[in-house]
């Protein structure tokens, strides 16, 4: 039915689901109509988009238009200071539709554009207010989309850890490297699993009934306020398969786990079958499982059985409280994406602020050395290719200068030709500068 005071769109009875998830704008509604598909048990959904044609679209049974008297229903344009006004007009409706019982909420957008980077944070603030234990799971753009693109990513990052209790960051640059042979459509999928795998394990741990068990309240106290987290599982068979199983869980491609070891809270879950139950030599491997950890520490730990499972054990691993920089940072725009994209940017075109290179009369006059500029690729161009140019200049003219009173005192009355610098081939392929270089943009 259509609320219309609400403008909330309930296609069928919600689930009364302690554990929602919601999508915000384009790409979390597109991450979560990927999970709806998975038929995951005790979860329910809510899509939050200012684009009311993209929720029409949607199999989700509830979604929501944010901001329709500010958008008109027709998206923020890639604004997200138009998406967070949207998001803020509409914090009744949020409101209301987090008051289901809802206890805790995984809300995923993608970052850098409009609708999820201004609304996503704005929603979480309304979720922790409500004492909601709300964790936030966000992709961050590929190196190619630019600059401005990624430091727009990384401020709706930054604004989102502040109104969450944890957050997991998905890197979209990794999909290319670590699914090289995926059609497109694939490698996107295997991004929204990281949400489908974090949603489905807080499911299973707060609802299955374990041998030693784990409950809501041990989910709360590893994510409350834990900032940076790690939600994953993994799978293992043979005589090692706990201590397996947890290696598989630490190496989730898309989501950062290197700073394990840095994590202050840790809550693990080992369900097996009855064909696969571990013998005691498990504890064992928790003993070098833990040793990892760096400081003091608090374990959370469980264990049940899934008969589904056979020959398998599977790990569910929660951690937080990571002894790591806070997100927010008052450093430049390049050491900002370093901090995001790390190793991923070794070997890739990099960005480079833009500033003016004023030329004199002379040079602009001189076609030699305009040619130069001219014909370096628009690319390789920086302060550092015009001070060579000019240093190659000045050379050029003294050396023709000396050249010229040599002639003069031999009385010769051969025309004088100067001589030009040439760059050859192989003085040029290593121009391309540092991080730090200046782009020479021209007609400017």
């Amino acid at each position: 039915m259509e609320d219309k005071l609400l403008h909330i769109n309930n296609k069928r009875e919600a689930n009364t689901s302690i554990i929602k998830v919601i999508g915000v704008g384009g790409g979390g509604g597109n991450a979560v109509n990927h999970m709806y598909d998975q038929h995951i048990k005790d979860v329910s959904f809510l899509l939050c988009n200012t684009d009311r044609q993209h929720l029409n679209k949607s199999r989700i049974p509830t979604t929501l238009c944010i901001g329709e008297k500010i958008t008109m229903g027709l998206g923020a344009g890639n604004r997200p200071e138009r998406a967070q006004q949207a998001a803020e007009e509409s914090k009744e409706d949020i409101r209301k539709a987090l008051s289901d019982g809802t206890r805790m909420v995984f809300i995923t957008a993608g970052m850098g554009g409009g609708t999820g980077t201004g609304a996503a944070p704005v929603i979480a603030r309304i979720a922790k207010e409500m004492g909601i234990l709300t964790v936030g799971i966000v992709t961050i753009p590929f190196l190619f989309e630019g600059q401005r693109k990624i430091l727009q990513a990384i401020k709706g990052v930054e604004e989102m850890s502040q109104n969450v209790d944890a957050i997991l960051v998905i890197k979209n640059e990794l999909l290319r490297k670590v699914y090289p042979d995926l059609k497109v459509s694939e490698a996107f999928k295997r991004a929204d699993e990281t949400l489908t795998t974090a949603a489905r394990s807080i499911s299973e741990l707060v609802t299955d009934e374990g041998d030693i068990n784990v409950d809501f309240a041990d989910v709360s106290t590893i994510l409350t306020n834990g900032g940076l987290a790690i939600i994953s599982r993994g799978f293992a068979s043979g005589p090692n398969s706990v201590y397996d199983a947890i290696k598989d869980a630490l190496h989730s491609p898309l989501v950062n786990t290197s700073n394990f070891q840095k994590a202050s809270r840790v809550l693990l879950y080992i369900t097996y079958s009855e064909q696969s139950q571990p013998d005691t030599e498990v504890f064992d491997h928790l003993n070098s499982f833990m040793a990892r950890i760096l400081g003091d520490y608090d374990f959370i730990w469980g264990c049940g059985k899934d008969e589904s499972l056979g020959d398998q054990v599977r790990v569910t691993l929660l951690a937080s409280g990571f002894d790591v920089q806070t997100l927010i940072t008052d450093e430049t725009a390049m050491e900002k994406i370093k901090e995001y994209y790390g190793d991923e940017m070794k070997g890739e075109t990099t960005f480079r602020t833009e500033t003016s290179v004023i030329f004199t009369v002379d040079e602009l006059e001189d076609e030699t050395f305009i040619s130069m500029i001219c014909d370096t690729p628009t690319l390789k161009r920086s302060s550092n290719t015009v001070d060579r140019y000019r240093a190659g200049r000045k050379g050029a003219g003294e050396k023709s200068q000396t050249n010229k009173e040599e002639t003069q005192r031999v009385g010769s009355h051969q025309p004088i030709h100067e001589e030009v610098p040439v760059m050859e081939p192989e003085n040029t392929k290593n121009d391309e500068p540092e991080l730090d270089d200046e782009l020479i943009m021209f007609g400017r």
